[in-house]
């Protein structure tokens, strides 16, 4: 069940990347263009220079402003490596509870040596 569950959330964390895409390369673009214009902002020295690359500055980062919603995008790609790193968590689980399943005494031993060694 846990499987079938983390496949469900991959594959709508996979669409959303997707459909985000566009604004994903677009908000890049955009924050890159506006580190270029803050580089060149500060090189100027002229009033009238630097009005204009802030006046391009406001521009970039409407753009940016805009294409926001890829964070979204992000997220969803985050969510993906997350899900492929705990994909065989269960599977390193399982051995030691099918080993002890055979003895509920021996099980709830285990149970007991895993509480009593958690420190609160």
């Amino acid at each position: 069940m846990r499987h079938f569950l983390l496949f469900i959330t991959g594959l709508a964390a996979l669409a959303v990347l997707i459909f985000n895409l566009g604004p994903m390369i677009l908000l890049g673009i955009s924050v890159l263009l506006l580190y270029l214009i803050f580089k060149q902002f500060v090189k100027a020295s002229s009033v009238i220079s630097k009005t204009i690359w802030v006046i391009l500055g406001f521009i970039v980062l409407s753009i940016s402003l805009s294409n926001l919603y890829a964070l979204i995008a992000i997220v969803a790609a985050c969510l993906l490596y997350w899900i492929y790193k705990n994909w065989h968590m269960d599977d390193a689980i399982a051995p030691n509870v099918k080993q002890l399943e055979n003895d509920p005494f021996t099980n709830f031993e285990y149970e007991w040596q895993e509480l009593s060694n958690k420190k609160l």
